[in-house]
């Protein structure tokens, strides 16, 4: 590197020229972008509960949906004017895109009998009823079992209206944006028309649109105050415009190539991806904040400028590689993680990272020849880092064992923290979807729902008696659990069926009791049904096979699959003869998590071996390899234990922080051990070697950790916990970090390297200028 730094000065023409052409070239390929915000992107096509789920699609009807909850203020659903309301709007919704089918009150295929004939019609026929009338539509509404804790409550407060969709694979974000807009404007039309009518919309459409608005509302809002926050922080902290200018441009450039990249490689913006220009911002100071701050470092030593900007160069050519090197490390480990987007946060990141080492390395040297740059104030942080120092160097046992005490109570605070992912409680309890979620839970039904297909293994097994009790006896079984709010099964259709065709007698409201009668009963009310409102959604095509869905609360994942397990044993050990299965989108995302946690903690001491041992080779020193796997790792501990104690709850992108967060707070550790063997190459025992790292290295670190936490914390502000969570568990690790390396590591190399030289470094080639 040496010989480069002439050139780069020199060739700053040729410099600008090149990297102008390629971020040209690379920013084209930002046209190419798309965002998709369905559910399906967070799993690869090997999921198994994907690859269950949408063998079950196959089977019966899609169930991707958008249910609107309908609330009166009267709290009367059977009134006149919220029946010609729930009618009316049944009606429009069947224009709604790729719509297949639509439920409600209205349109619910009673059955009753009439002499020797099945009648089959809607629930209610038009909203011209007399009080009698609508008082029997309640009671029949209240007592179906198809309907009630389904699309009307038991007090018949709130009712609603349950829009099935099928989307063209592979969901577009377009697509979902189309339905949503159209609901959500005809939920608005009847708004203006029923005043008195609050409209809350649920379901995976509006969890797709979720994902999506979220991701919008933080691209929006947090990247310009973060841009706005790490500038005013640079030109604070640097006490340079000049500099912080500099530095707003590596940070433009990094994020327009890293994304145009992206681009032009077929990559889509997702709920996770969207974070890579906030990440990025912060990372890429990094940087620039060394370089900076050794130019300013050497001015105030009476270089001139271009002495000022080779000396930098000479200093921080290394670590700047290293660091960077080892960050792009630990975001390339989430290669492994089970969920395909996270790999793609990893993979941009990594990529912009690594640019934004070339662009500090070059184009930033070139901008400084032409900005000015002052030495002013870098006395008077010397100072206060050589009183640090010196505070650091005095109490250093009592600096050592506490670090020891704290790490080791953290780590026994570990266990605390347990994997636990709710779709639900992904989005900010102010946001819409979670306030429309929270509130038809409490007034109707869950959003979370597990499908089980029971199957026969012959066609027509679904007429079979034994089956069909099979099928009775487990969705009782199930409707007892308590984290059941509604079964929907074949089985109450059936008795229905079964009382209607013996003159309605209420004694008959049980199973066929033979394969015929179930038969001939099917076919007929298949045959009397509406078009869109057949029985698809419950039976195959060879009836060999029936899906029954149970909806539930708003569960996390351990309890989800708890019930799943515990349903499928169940069913094992009463009906071994028959098979069960279950899927839904809220089992992907409970595994997803499990799964997502175990490869990751797989991949940790990995990402660790790698890193040290760069470390390891860069500072030619087994022995201050060794030292720096302690303030890589500590941080870590001591950040999940304490959020094991305050929370204990550990989210699909949590499960991701530990490797992502090792390969960014390594950065300060790799400075600082850089700066300290330098000083002891020159022969300086080990605490002129701490001395020396403080002062010419310390003011730099705390203004790249500031700047990192202030980027990251700004991810807290987002409505999508996942990015909050993620945003305030790493910003508190990196100033764990900072800590440790302020405090924890020198104390550690004044005790584990007294030594009057480093007994395994190399000899020194470069003196201090």
């Amino acid at each position: 590197m040496a010989s480069v730094q002439p050139l780069i000065l020199r060739g700053r023409w040729l410099i600008l020229a090149l990297s102008l052409c390629f971020i040209v070239l690379s920013s084209i390929g930002l046209g190419q972008l798309y965002f998709r915000g369905d559910y399906r992107i967070f799993f690869a096509k090997d999921n198994p509960q994907l690859q269950a789920f949408e063998q079950m699609q196959l089977e019966f009807n899609k169930s991707d949906n958008i249910l609107i909850g309908i609330a009166p203020r009267s709290g009367d659903v059977f009134t006149p004017e919220i029946l010609q309301l729930v009618q009316e709007y049944t009606e429009a919704a069947w224009q709604t895109p790729y719509s297949i089918r639509v439920d409600s009150l209205s349109n619910f295929q009673h059955t009753t009998a009439e002499a020797d004939d099945l009648v089959v019609a809607d629930l209610v026929p038009n909203s011209q009823l007399s009080a009698a009338e609508r008082l029997i539509i309640r009671d029949i509404a209240i007592a179906e079992p198809a309907l009630v804790n389904r699309l009307v409550a038991a007090d018949g407060k709130v009712t609603a209206i349950n829009i099935t969709v099928q989307l063209p694979e592979p969901t577009q974000q377009q697509q979902v944006t189309e339905i949503w807009s159209f609901v959500s404007d005809l939920s608005a039309q009847f708004a203006a028309r029923y005043p008195n009518v609050e409209f809350h919309h649920t379901g995976i459409i509006a969890l797709n649109y979720a994902f999506a608005s979220e991701a919008e509302q933080d691209v929006r809002a947090l990247v310009p105050i973060m841009l706005a926050a790490i500038m005013l922080m640079l030109a604070v902290l640097l006490r340079s415009i000049a500099g912080a200018l500099a530095t707003l441009l590596i940070i433009v450039v990094t994020v327009t190539s890293t994304l145009g990249i992206a681009g032009w490689l077929g990559l889509f913006m997702s709920t996770a991806t969207v974070n890579v220009p906030t990440i990025l911002m912060t990372l890429a100071v990094a940087d620039s904040v060394h370089l900076l701050a050794s130019m300013q470092f050497a001015l105030a030593d009476g270089k001139t400028k271009s002495q000022a900007i080779q000396y930098s160069l000479q200093r921080n050519w290394q670590p700047v590689v290293i660091t960077s090197v080892t960050t792009a490390i630990g975001f390339l480990t989430l290669n492994f993680s089970e969920v395909p987007i996270l790999r793609d946060l990893g993979n941009l990141t990594a990529l912009g990272v690594m640019l934004a080492c070339v662009f500090s390395l070059t184009l930033l040297p070139v901008l400084m020849q032409f900005l000015p740059l002052r030495a002013a104030t870098i006395q008077q942080s010397s100072g206060t880092m050589a009183r640090l120092s010196e505070w650091v160097i005095q109490r250093q046992r009592r600096l050592l064992w506490g670090f020891v005490l704290v790490t080791l109570l953290c780590t026994a605070l570990l266990p605390l923290n347990r994997v636990n992912d709710e779709p639900n409680k992904y989005f900010a309890s102010n946001t819409s979807f979670r306030q429309a979620n929270d509130f038809m839970e409490q007034n109707l039904s869950g959003f979370t729902s597990i499908d089980f297909a029971l199957n026969g293994g012959v066609a027509g097994a679904v007429n079979q008696p034994e089956l069909l009790q099979a099928l009775e006896s487990f969705s009782n079984w199930l409707a007892e659990q308590p984290e059941v709010m509604h079964v929907n099964t074949l089985s109450d259709v059936l008795k229905r069926l079964n009382k209607n065709m013996h003159q309605d007698d209420l004694a008959f409201y049980r199973l066929p009791e033979t394969a015929a009668e179930a038969a001939q009963y099917l076919l007929l009310y298949e045959m009397s049904l509406p078009f869109g409102l057949d029985l698809n959604n419950q039976l195959n095509i060879d009836k060999s096979a029936t899906r029954l869905t149970a909806t539930l609360y708003n569960l996390g994942s351990k309890e989800l699959i708890a019930l799943e397990q515990r349903a499928l044993a169940y069913f094992a050990a009463n009906w071994p003869d028959y098979q069960l299965s279950a899927a839904s989108a809220a089992l992907m995302f409970a595994y997803i998590g499990e799964r997502n946690m175990a490869s990751m903690l797989t991949t940790l001491p990995l990402a660790l071996l790698l890193i040290s041992a760069l470390l390891l080779v860069s500072l030619r020193s087994w022995r201050l390899g060794l030292i720096s796997i302690i303030p890589n790792l500590v941080p870590a501990v001591i950040g999940f234990g304490l959020w094991g104690l305050l929370v204990g709850e550990i989210n699909l992108a949590l499960s991701v922080v530990a490797s992502m967060s090792l390969g960014i707070i390594v950065d300060d550790t790799v400075h600082f051990l850089s700066k300290y063997r330098h000083a002891r190459e020159e022969g300086r025992d080990s605490e002129q070697a701490v001395r020396y790292a403080f002062h010419s290295v310390g003011r730099a670190l705390c203004i790249t950790t500031l700047v990192l936490v202030a980027g990251f914390s700004v991810l807290m502000f987002s409505g999508f916990r996942l990015n909050s969570d993620m945003g305030l568990l790493t910003s508190g690790i990196i100033l764990i970090a900072l800590l440790v390396d302020l405090f924890f590591l020198p104390a550690c190399l004044l005790k584990l390297d007294k030594s009057g030289r480093t007994a395994d470094v190399s000899p020194a080639t470069t003196k201090h200028s």
